[in-house]
């Protein structure tokens, strides 16, 4: 019996996947498919977006209601 692999996921499905464990709203079963399909690498460039994206916006909000 031959075993096939798990199809891997494109790079919105990893910025998906990235963006709701931010937000911390993950289902279960929606994990363990994303951990057997996501590329390392996309996953990577994904999570240091992702996190330059979040710092980029908390210094707008926060330029915007200090207004320096």
């Amino acid at each position: 019996m031959s075993e096939e692999e798990p199809r891997q996921a494109g790079f919105w499905a990893t910025f998906k996947a990235v963006f709701w464990s931010f937000a911390g709203v993950r289902k279960r079963n929606d994990y363990q498919r994303d951990a057997g399909s996501l590329n390392l690498k996309a996953l990577i460039v994904a999570g240091i977006a992702g996190g330059l994206l979040f710092v980029l916006a908390i210094v707008a909000f926060l330029k915007l209601v200090v207004r320096v």
